[in-house]
């Protein structure tokens, strides 16, 4: 039994890929930037006070992302944040396939239009090689967490990791994707 393709990938191969190849004369459909993954992170810097914290913030993770978050460690010690090395500081997540998909699909079209006074977002947000880092301020904006059964509100930065080799490449390839980039 074949399995339906996820909206926004059967979007990106009908229309995503042509555009862009028109675009960018590409020489071959191989040169054409794709979406590796989505790497979802909550700094949880309160867990070294409160251990609870840490299992609500993978509670709300798991939720939202629909897969079972790694624990992220500090690497080294800092004496101002009163902070361990190896203390557990933060969960993530790295979405790849149809989960990756169904997120940014939901990210674009339900969570982000739900934000309180929003006016897209920042297009000048990557790093220089493609990839685009949100940062988001709380994670109710997501329909599938409960107001009743939150803790208390936490950020969480999303990631997005493409192929593409300039900025130019991963704004033109998320903006035909749908995400809704603030006009400057």
């Amino acid at each position: 039994m074949a399995t339906a393709v996820p909206r926004l990938k059967q979007r990106y191969q009908d229309e995503v890929r042509p555009a862009m190849m028109k675009e960018f004369q590409y020489s071959s459909v191989m040169q054409i930037p794709r979406i590796k993954k989505v790497v979802v992170n909550i700094g949880v810097g309160e867990a070294l006070d409160n251990p609870k914290a840490l299992e609500h913030a993978v509670e709300d993770m798991r939720v939202i992302t629909g897969q079972a978050p790694v624990i992220t460690k500090a690497r080294r010690s800092i004496a101002t944040f009163k902070l361990r090395e190896g203390r557990s500081i933060g969960v993530k997540v790295d979405l790849r396939g149809e989960r990756m998909w169904a997120m940014l699909d939901r990210l674009f079209n339900v969570a982000m239009p739900r934000m309180r006074d929003f006016q897209g977002v920042n297009p000048d947000a990557f790093d220089g090689r493609g990839n685009y880092t949100l940062g988001l301020r709380e994670q109710l904006i997501f329909p599938e967490i409960q107001y009743d059964k939150i803790d208390k509100l936490r950020g969480m930065e999303i990631t997005i990791v493409t192929t593409a080799q300039t900025d130019e490449e991963g704004r033109a390839l998320l903006r035909l994707l749908g995400m809704p980039f603030a006009s400057n």
